[in-house]
């Protein structure tokens, strides 16, 4: 099987169609079709355990493409809704009003509160990455690349790729076969991702395409030592992956003061 990822970071055009309006429409309809799905598991239409319709189905249902379904159970997925077993289908998770642990939006409101939850991440997802090594199953591995590809292509298309970048983070904690650290995950939600609280930006300037380049090659390093079961690369790996990211929030902060 091969564990590297062959993607061409070298062309990442400006895209100035990144705000189309087919692209707009795309992005309205998973909008709608999750909030709909969404109050349906709250209103305990869909209840807990209960295994979600068919991508086909629910194309039909609600009249849209497959792409806005895949990325609608993408957002749920990250919004700790619902969880895809992968060869089995994706299932509606639980919902309590008092979860033992949780990030609230307004937890992450400023960059004290970013670089706080990176130093939680860091502590936890560091020996997730060095149990995913030792644990992980080729489905796990199949995720982790899938992941790579749709965070590769969303940088190259001008998109947000905040919920493929939380969908790797997740897998690997996943494929620790421990599901205290993908509840954990779960209850962090793709908010979690520093930029997705604290980036308001659309444009792919020249930096922060460098910096998500950058970010695609220390997930490549992390997903080659989990691929090649070496749990101290692994570890070392997400270490300096997260490490980086406190780092750069860090000079964001002193250049405030």
């Amino acid at each position: 099987m091969q564990t590297h990822i062959q993607a061409d970071m070298r062309t990442y055009p400006m895209n100035s169609q990144a705000s189309s309006p087919e692209k707009r429409k795309t992005r309205s309809l998973t909008f709608e079709l999750v909030e709909q799905l969404s109050a349906e598991i709250q209103k305990g239409t869909l209840i807990s355990g209960q295994k979600l319709p068919t991508e086909a189905a629910i194309m039909a249902r609600f009249g849209v493409s497959r792409t806005v379904v895949r990325e609608a159970i993408s957002k749920l997925q990250a919004g700790g809704l619902v969880q895809t077993r992968h060869g089995i289908g994706t299932f509606v998770l639980a919902q309590t009003d008092t979860p033992a642990f949780r990030v609230n939006p307004n937890q992450l409101s400023t960059l004290h509160d970013v670089i706080a939850l990176l130093e939680l991440r860091i502590s936890v997802e560091t020996e997730a990455a060095a149990l995913a090594a030792v644990r992980r199953t080729e489905s796990n591995l199949r995720v982790m690349q899938e992941a790579m590809v749709a965070f590769s292509n969303a940088i190259e298309e001008g998109r947000d790729a905040v919920a493929a970048d939380f969908q790797f983070h997740h897998e690997i904690a996943r494929a620790t076969q421990n599901t205290h650290f993908a509840d954990m995950m779960n209850s962090l939600g793709a908010q979690s991702i520093p930029r997705a609280r604290l980036e308001t930006t659309r444009t792919l300037d020249a930096d922060r395409l460098a910096y998500l380049r950058r970010v695609h090659q220390e997930h490549e390093s992390i997903l080659n030592a989990i691929a090649a079961q070496e749990a101290e690369s692994a570890r070392a790996a997400m270490r300096t992956h997260l490490s980086n990211s406190r780092d750069r929030h860090k000079k964001g902060l002193s250049s405030h003061h």
